[in-house]
């Protein structure tokens, strides 16, 4: 599993398991529709994830991103739109709360561009987007997907005060290959950011994720799973790294399903409560299957409240 540099076919040629069904059913459809009519954005959109159809139009699941479009970072492995952002919209933690009511979703994610222009990162209206979920509907959990915010102390705390149900904040890529590939990031600050939101809420799991393909060996994956333990970080996924545009950075491996499968087993071998490996997996792929008890046994209640108002 060490990397290896493509040729220009490798570039153009995606491996067979990368090839996916397309589902554009009608709860694909009406998901998209409500988008539009309330001005909400989603980063299954605008980051091109491979797995919308499924999440939209399977499992009734999607994952806002609150706080605009525009990202005040250029991370090189990213679709999402760079430049200067508006102003801040604060009526938007209603009307994400509004949709997910509307939606009936059992978990709903929050995350967000970067915004390096705000004093708190924006965090506090995480914390509101957040408590007006709960307030609509207090039977959805809620996993909420946060920049380093500058390493801030306070604008963590104001995220994990308001409770989500799973802390989730991406690694990315290998120690190494960090300046390279995340703008303005820096790994060991990521890092305390998983640490410090574990102190503040011992009981709210914690997640990060990690892409395959742009140059990292086997030695180097490895040292990113001990660096989330040791850091306490429950939850893990691995998928792999596909280029969204000419400009950004071109894939040097393709992982195959079987390699995938091999790092899940290590990643359970160190400890993590959950992984999800394989080439189509995001940091939100299967994020219902991944809360804590307690948080399952609230969607538990909301599907017995939802059949009894049903029968």
């Amino acid at each position: 599993m060490t990397s290896c540099k493509p040729t220009k076919s490798e570039h153009q040629r995606k491996p067979d398991w990368l090839k996916i069904k397309l589902n554009t059913n009608e709860d694909y459809k009406g998901l998209k529709k409500l988008m539009r009519e309330n001005n909400l954005h989603t980063v299954c959109e605008e980051a091109r994830c491979p797995n919308i159809h499924e999440c939209w139009g399977s499992r009734r699941t999607a994952t806002f991103m609150i706080l605009g479009a525009v990202c005040t970072r250029a991370c090189r492995f990213c679709a999402v739109k760079t430049g200067l952002p508006t102003e801040l919209d604060l009526a938007e933690p209603e009307r994400v709360a509004d949709s997910v009511v509307i939606m009936n979703l059992k978990h709903a994610v929050v995350t967000a561009v970067a915004r390096d222009d705000l004093k708190d990162g924006g965090s506090e209206v995480f914390a509101e987007t957040i408590r007006a979920i709960r307030r609509k509907n207090p039977f959805t959990t809620i996993e909420v997907l946060p920049s380093d915010m500058g390493g801030i102390e306070q604008n963590i705390r104001n995220i994990m005060d308001a409770k989500p149900d799973i802390l989730n904040h991406n690694i990315e890529t290998v120690r190494r290959l960090t300046p390279r590939v995340r703008a303005r990031a820096k790994y060991d600050r990521s890092l305390e950011l998983l640490r410090r939101a574990k102190e503040m809420q011992p009981n709210i799991p914690t997640k990060s994720s990690l892409m395959l393909g742009l140059g990292e060996t086997h030695e180097e994956i490895i040292e990113v799973m001990d660096d989330l333990r040791a850091n306490s970080v429950d939850i893990m996924t691995i998928g792999q790294y596909l280029q969204p545009t000419k400009k950004h950075l071109p894939v040097l491996k393709y992982y195959s399903p079987a390699e995938f499968g091999e790092l899940r087993k290590i990643a359970m071998s160190k400890g993590f409560s959950h992984c999800e490996a394989g080439p189509l997996v995001r940091s939100s792929y299967h994020a219902d299957e991944q809360v804590n008890a307690a948080a399952k046994q609230r969607q538990a209640q909301g599907e017995e409240l939802l059949a009894t108002q049903n029968s």
